[in-house]
């Protein structure tokens, strides 16, 4: 066949295809603007967004929603005023590009109604903005600069998602995106998010008309965008560091998606997970981010993998502060990698492990865990779970092991997100069958302490055979079993099972651990703590490790000296309630409970040692089950008030007790009163001591009953 009639059969079928795609727009089958951003996608345009408002006019400015537009084909530049023509032109990059030059006080833009979906390869820059100091992190953990264009919804208005992802090759960076939620009415719909990434097209809508013929190009197209980029942005945050009005839902929602890489952003205080998967999210990185304070009213983990996630990365994140596990991988397919991460202080609201994994094949690997309301690894045993490597990482200051395999006969809520603690030793193969990692068993040393040469001490022991063995040091606490504080060193196990490691840089008085990995069963749980002495019968007492202040974020480092810090010798005396109070069978914050807050909020931000266990309760009328959620409830209302104060999540936990602890026994409506409230247990190494006010107590109406 010769050329000329290659290209006209090549353009009779572009025809065709295209005329197919039309009728089925008319008909219903296919919305307008993919269909037109797929043919538009070759004339790559620069549109630079100069207005905060969000219309669709031909004015003096142009607007983030008519960018948007432009680059999809949905809107063309005739239709633009000669003021707004001047602000597009031709790319000079392989894709479009939306960049920013909003006016000085006007850089925040309030969207009534969802943007269009980014529906061809885009790159959408934030850090255009005159003023944008990439060079200047906010931080001092990770390199995070502070944006200056903001994206949020109008106030008042349901906005379900700030920016939709539906093609390849699409970078958002340098935004601060907040505000994006739903009233949650629709359960069918997908979650809100501040970015939504999906395949391109929704099913076809055939309530009112037949389902398009097999050929049609509608099933070749609904594939998961490839290769998006989200970077350098702030999400569920504004620049100033505060807590939006109105939180997000979610962060970043990988619905479906291939490829997508999530780094050097930091996202927090949303209602649900910062980064949540679904259908797909193979080859996901999700790397350098601050995934701080999420899940303060939903799903309460930082991170939540689900659906394919082969070859998925969770590498070099801060992630604290969130009310449950740092890292939840529920019924994942696929294995996922999450290593050199800090992973401290989650679990704030639901005492889960900071890293809970179902699945196989998953590698936990040099990561820092610590101040856990829980465990710090938890490996469920259903859906069947095998191959789990969780080594070299440094676990303290945890409620549960170091590492917990779970095992079926434990099958309540609490077995399956806190552990279910030390598992017997494997007694039968069929254990292997019903227990996290095949039940390979913990290590056992050969005694219960063992003699030092020095500096240096022979340990000796049993495992698994084959398996490899890695002694951790234990440097807090009065625990039988952990926590896996420090690597020393590693060793194998001969063919029958014996190991030995000569350790060196110990100090009599100390303690050492073990763990176990066979690849083919995965990583074991702690062995029992062993003691190194002396040879002389008398153990010195190892001065105990200081609690770690409370904090997720810092400032950056200063570049001028800090001033020394004058050791607090004496204890300090605040003046600060230590009750909030609720009305009858409310868990809303009222005014006058507002103004003891606020006064809490300044003490605490006055004392940044302080840290505050929230405790609910209820007075005694409706049932325990009722009076729990409940008092949780109120916990939950008073903890985000005072987040939304500026206190540091990592600062609080909460813990609900119902009805179980009245303040007296009497049924009048003063005592109901006093019951009805949150109490605030503050703690600090330095023992301040606490005076209590009461001063918003709620009665209810005279004769009043719940």
């Amino acid at each position: 066949m010769s050329n000329r009639r290659k290209q006209k059969g090549n353009r009779v079928k572009g025809e065709q295809r295209l005329i197919s795609l039309l009728l089925l727009t008319v008909f219903g089958w296919l919305p307008m603007a993919p269909l037109l951003a797929q043919e538009a996608a070759s004339a790559r345009l620069r549109v630079v967004v100069n207005s905060d408002q969000d219309s669709v006019q031909a004015d003096g400015g142009l607007t983030l929603r008519e960018a948007i537009e432009l680059v999809n084909g949905t809107l063309s530049v005739d239709r633009l005023s000669e003021a707004e023509k001047a602000q597009v032109s031709a790319a000079t990059g392989e894709t479009s590009e939306i960049a920013f030059q909003l006016p000085t006080g006007q850089t925040v833009i309030r969207v009534a109604r969802q943007l269009p979906d980014l529906a061809v390869p885009l790159v959408i820059d934030g850090t255009t903005q005159t003023g944008y100091a990439a060079d200047t992190p906010a931080i001092a953990e990770l390199p995070l600069a502070a944006p200056i264009v903001e994206l949020t919804a109008t106030q008042g208005a349901f906005v379900p998602r700030g920016l939709t992802v539906v093609s390849d090759n699409v970078t958002i960076r340098g935004l601060s995106i907040y505000g994006f939620t739903d009233d949650h009415d629709d359960t069918a719909r997908t979650p809100p998010a501040d970015i939504f990434i999906a395949h391109r097209l929704p099913p076809p809508d055939v309530s009112q008309q037949a389902m398009p013929a097999s050929n049609a190009p509608f099933y070749d197209r609904d594939v998961p965008p490839k290769n998006v980029l989200i970077e350098n942005n702030w999400l569920g945050i504004r620049p100033d560091q505060s807590v939006p009005p109105t939180t997000s839902a979610f962060g970043v929602s990988v619905f479906n998606s291939t490829g997508t890489t999530i780094r050097r952003n930091w996202i927090a205080n949303h209602d649900g997970s910062a980064v949540i998967t679904s259908v797909r999210s193979d080859n996901l990185v999700v790397t350098e981010n601050a995934i701080v304070g999420n899940g303060i009213a939903g799903m309460p983990d930082g991170i939540r993998l689900e659906g394919n996630i082969a070859q998925a990365q969770v590498t070099g994140n801060l992630i604290c502060g969130n009310d449950g596990a740092g890292v939840y991988l529920f019924k994942p397919q696929g294995a996922a990698q999450i290593r050199d991460n800090q992973i401290t202080y989650n679990g704030r609201r639901y005492r889960r492990a900071a890293v809970y994994l179902m699945g196989n094949d998953h590698q936990v690997t040099g990561n820092t865990i610590a101040h856990q309301a829980g465990p710090g690894v938890v490996v469920a045993s259903f859906p069947r779970s095998s191959r789990n490597v969780i080594q070299d990482n440094r676990f303290s200051a945890l409620e549960g092991l170091s590492i917990d395999l779970v095992t079926q006969d434990n099958v309540s809520v609490h077995d399956y997100q806190r552990g279910d603690n030390i598992n017997p030793k494997r007694n039968s193969p069929n254990r292997r069958k019903d227990t996290g990692n095949e039940a390979i068993n913990a290590p056992e040393f050969t005694s219960r302490d063992f003699i030092l040469s020095g500096t240096q001490a022979q340990l000796t022991g049993k495992a698994d055979p084959g398996s490899q063995v890695e002694i951790y040091r234990v440097t807090e606490g009065d625990f039988a079993y952990g926590p896996l504080s420090e690597p020393l060193g590693s060793t194998s196990a001969d063919s029958q099972g014996q190991f030995t490691l000569t350790a060196d840089a110990l100090k009599s008085g100390e303690r050492v651990t073990a763990i176990a990995t066979d690849p083919r069963y995965g990583t074991s749980e702690p062995a029992r703590n062993a003691l190194v002495r002396t040879a002389d019968t008398t153990t010195p007492v190892l001065t105990p490790t200081p609690n770690a202040v409370p904090r997720c974020t810092n400032p950056p480092v200063a570049q001028v000296p800090p001033v020394p810090v004058v050791p607090q010798t004496t204890p300090i005396v605040l003046k600060v309630p230590k009750n909030v109070h609720f009305a009858l069978d409310k868990d809303f914050i009222s005014p006058t409970s507002a103004k003891v807050l606020d006064r809490i909020a300044q003490v605490l931000l006055e004392n940044p040692n302080i840290i505050v266990e929230l405790q609910g309760h209820t007075d005694p009328r409706a049932s325990d089950a009722y009076n729990l959620d409940l008092g949780k409830r109120r916990t939950i209302s008073t903890r985000n008030y005072l987040i939304r104060k500026g206190i540091d999540p990592a600062r609080m936990t909460v813990r609900s007790f119902g009805e179980r602890q009245r303040i007296s026994d009497g049924d009048t409506r003063l005592d109901f009163a006093r019951d009805r409230r949150v109490e605030l247990i503050y703690k600090d190494a330095r023992n301040i001591e606490v005076i209590v006010q009461e001063e918003d107590l709620q009665l209810e109406p005279a004769g009043g009953v719940r």
